[in-house]
């Protein structure tokens, strides 16, 4: 992609509401425009990443044996009322029909959904266990959005919903998915910094279970056990009495972090609402029972940001990065169009920077908007047909041989 070309503009204007790192970096970088407050417009960079981060999830909850669905966002009132959360849900978006006069709501999750119309379906114990998932745009009525697209009214979620016949079955699979979470975190580079923390249960479970990442701009507090790499939330400290709850722990690590991910297990709150029961092996009528997992796919974006960042700008994990190389050409237009071109053929996702500006302004736009390696194609670097390679983050550059920079990128990659 060539950057005369992109759509979208880096800026150096933010207004003053922009506190958070990731409301500002993105801004600036041209990943996101703010329409409103909790609702933004993906730009070409910033929806590559979305799309990047979502497809690391779509893998491994396929992986998992999930099945991706999508289920409308409009909602029928008479759902949410069976389930009792159309009058206790306070940031549920309600709103009459003009035409119709009937009452809908937009989704924030999809449980009121999911549930009548699982039970179309499977209804004999040989169908179970069995999962879908969807990831959809969500809507919720926020108070206060605020800290960018950490807290949205509008935002892209994966909801993955697994279905049991007996509990024992439902424990494992929770298990499981508490790896498949681990897994996720760890391959969009935010592994070490994320926490499986325990939080208030709710109806069925003593605990419930939150993934918190590390981050300033966080708005819960957490208390974090190094010993077994686990955090409680301030919610419960004192329930557990300011101990870790598997080794006993006491010396625990305060830290502010926003939740990124949550794990449920909603066992037949939402089954019962619908009459869902299936028939058990010796003929009898018993209850369905549920997880619930959640992940929200642009707050995981965000919140790599607020990790990955420095006063220059944005330093994108490779795995989620918009382009892989970001190219700039120094009044070599011509020679650095063929290194472009050459990239594009061995496979490279590469955003040229071929604009009239100064060096000054493409340095610090590459800065900014943060892809993993940056090239410099210059006469200085051309007349030795080389180009200079440097990884964003370190202040070490090498002149690389044209004919052998392909390696060299795939080295920095990890690509084959």
């Amino acid at each position: 992609m060539k950057l005369s070309k992109l759509f979208g503009k880096t800026t150096k204007e933010i207004s003053d509401e922009a506190e958070s790192a990731n409301h500002r970096l993105l801004i600036q970088g041209g990943f996101v425009d703010q329409l409103m407050a909790g609702v933004y417009t993906y730009l070409p960079l910033g929806y590559r990443v979305l799309k990047k981060v979502e497809n690391i999830v779509r893998e491994e909850m396929v992986l998992a044996g999930g099945q991706e669905i999508l289920m409308p966002a409009l909602q029928p009132a008479e759902n949410w009322k069976q389930t009792g959360r159309w009058e206790m849900m306070d940031d549920l978006f309600r709103f009459t029909s003009y035409y119709t006069k009937k009452e809908f709501a937009l989704g924030p999750t999809h449980e009121e959904v999911l549930s009548p119309l699982a039970k179309k379906f499977n209804s004999s114990y040989k169908d179970f266990p069995y999962a879908v998932f969807q990831i959809q745009t969500k809507f919720r009525d926020e108070k206060r959005a605020k800290s960018g697209i950490l807290r949205g009214r509008e935002f892209l979620m994966k909801d993955y919903y697994s279905f049991h016949s007996d509990e024992e079955d439902l424990d494992k699979y929770y298990e499981k998915m508490e790896k498949v979470y681990d897994k996720v975190f760890d391959r969009l580079g935010i592994g070490k910094e994320t926490y499986y923390t325990y939080a208030s249960g709710g109806t069925f479970a003593k605990y419930s279970h939150e993934y918190q990442t590390v981050t300033s701009a966080g708005e819960d507090m957490i208390y974090i056990c190094d010993k077994c790499k686990i955090a409680i939330n301030k919610e419960i400290i004192t329930d557990l009495k300011n101990a870790c709850p598997k080794c006993g722990n006491k010396d625990l690590r305060e830290e502010t972090a926003i939740e990124v991910g949550n794990i449920f297990k909603i066992k037949d709150k939402f089954t019962k609402p619908f009459d869902y029961r299936f028939i058990s092996k010796d003929g009898k009528e018993k209850p369905v029972l549920m997880g619930c997992y959640g992940l929200g796919i642009s707050r995981l974006m965000g919140a790599i940001v607020e990790i990955y960042n420095d006063d220059r700008g944005i330093l994108w994990p490779k795995e989620v990065a918009p382009y892989d190389i970001h190219l700039i050409s120094l009044n070599s237009d011509e020679e650095a169009e063929k290194v472009y071109k050459g990239l594009q053929e061995e496979g490279f996702d590469v955003l040229y920077d071929d604009r009239d500006i100064s060096a000054g302004e493409k340095f610090s736009n590459a800065d900014l908007i943060g892809i993993p390696i940056r090239l410099v194609a210059s006469k200085k670097t051309l007349a030795e047909k080389s180009v200079e390679v440097k990884e964003r983050g370190k202040e070490k550059t090498d002149i690389v041989k044209i004919d052998r920079v392909s390696k060299e990128l795939c080295d920095l990659l990890d690509k084959k």
